[in-house]
């Protein structure tokens, strides 16, 4: 254009049609951008809001943690963070790197896994921006992603492989590996309005299934959820001591649960637990004693909100449950995750108000701990603080 006048207001038109144009043809099935190092616009005082938060044992016992943040909120401009301790969670390293997606595809819901080789997983959720349904974050198809290191001893030097998608759906608990030497992934598609169209035998708490050591996943079976106390379906899996398995599953009336009996190709009918709990994550696993520990908010009878952040043992696979060692007992205390070391030590990871505090803590204790509801080990630790952000929204 000759007119100078004429191109600028031409260029200034064109600039947000442009982005614009860029965010919206970004693909979700593309890897994400693997940031190392961090940029500083990722940093604690340019953070608003953090949470949802993972812990893993290594096999050398290095702690890893993973949680998300970006945005406001939950949003498409979420991002994925790990950090590393080397000192049983009393001190924590920066963020390695960051899981960001370009334009309004976000990364959420992460979790870490340590395999039996003794490789680490870090596994997250990528979806695209629903702008078919405001304010919308979910696209219905959405995807399980992963990353493995197998030198997690190396800590924050450790080299990961490239990003790789899974499969469909959003894995918000650990897997597990069976009697059976299989690897059993508790993946869920969420019962939502969504612009991509999913087959209704998919919705549900899924269990995807590999043989052959996580190159691949199978649908293998699913715990239907009827509609009426659906959400956020995030199921923890556990193998009974008879070969069984056992779902329980986050509803909107707490926890529900579904067992199996011919390795989790079929699932009884979905009931409620007699373990109550308000409508949020908590957490489940088989201790190296054989024991089931259990986190979550409250007592086991009661629904208390997100407080009282509380662990229990259970030495007849989840009939009764002992103890009751309260983690943090304030308000806004919640998604439960973690592991425990060689020598039995159990570390918790959980977030504390993830838009005001925006605080990740561990717990670190021990079966007798929790069975005498109080720290009486030489090791225990309450409120070891992984990370806060500064940023102010």
């Amino acid at each position: 254009m000759k007119n100078p006048l004429a191109f600028l207001v031409f260029a200034l038109f064109l600039t947000p049609l442009a982005a614009t144009i860029a965010q919206e043809s970004v693909d979700p099935l593309a890897p994400p951008d693997v940031l190392r190092p961090v940029p500083e616009k990722y940093s604690e005082e340019n953070r608003v809001f953090q949470g949802i938060a993972s812990l893993e044992v290594a096999a050398d016992g290095g702690l890893w943690a993973c949680w998300y943040s970006g945005g406001t909120g939950e949003d498409a401009q979420n991002y994925v963070l790990l950090a590393y301790s080397g000192d049983q969670g009393e001190t924590w390293s920066k963020p390695i790197f960051a899981i960001d997606p370009a334009g309004i595809v976000r990364a959420f819901d992460s979790t870490l896994w340590s395999d039996p080789d003794g490789k680490l997983w870090i596994f997250w959720s990528q979806g695209e921006e629903n702008k078919a349904i405001p304010e919308s974050i979910w696209d219905g198809r959405v995807g399980v992603w992963a990353m493995t290191t197998s030198e997690p001893e190396k800590g924050v030097d450790a080299q990961w492989s490239a990003p790789r998608r899974l499969c469909n759906g959003i894995m918000m608990c650990k897997p597990i590996a069976d009697s059976k030497g299989r690897w059993l992934f508790p993946v869920a598609i969420w019962r939502f309005d969504s612009k991509y169209k999913i087959d209704e035998k998919l919705r549900g708490a899924n269990v995807y299934v590999s043989t052959d050591k996580g190159a691949t996943l199978d649908n293998y079976g699913r715990v239907y959820v009827p509609a009426e106390v659906s959400t956020y379906d995030e199921h923890n899996i556990v193998e009974k001591k008879d070969g069984s398995f056992w779902i329980l599953n986050r509803t909107l009336r707490g926890i529900g649960e579904s067992h199996s009996t011919d390795g989790g190709m079929t699932w009884s009918e979905f009931q409620p637990s007699t373990i109550k709990h308000t409508s949020s994550r908590f957490f489940v696993r088989r201790l190296k004693s054989g024991a089931l520990l259990l986190v979550k908010n409250g007592p086991i009878d009661q629904d208390v909100g997100r407080q009282q952040m509380t662990a229990f043992i259970s030495e007849d696979d989840g009939q009764t449950w002992q103890g009751g060692l309260v983690l943090d007992e304030r308000n806004q205390v919640s998604y439960p995750d973690g592991g425990q070391n060689a020598d039995g030590t159990i570390f918790i990871i959980y977030d504390f108000e993830r838009y005001d505090s925006k605080e990740i803590y561990v717990a670190r204790f021990t079966e007798e701990d929790v069975k005498a509801g109080k720290i009486v080990s030489e090791t225990g630790k309450l409120r070891l603080l992984v990370n806060k952000a500064t940023g102010k929204r």
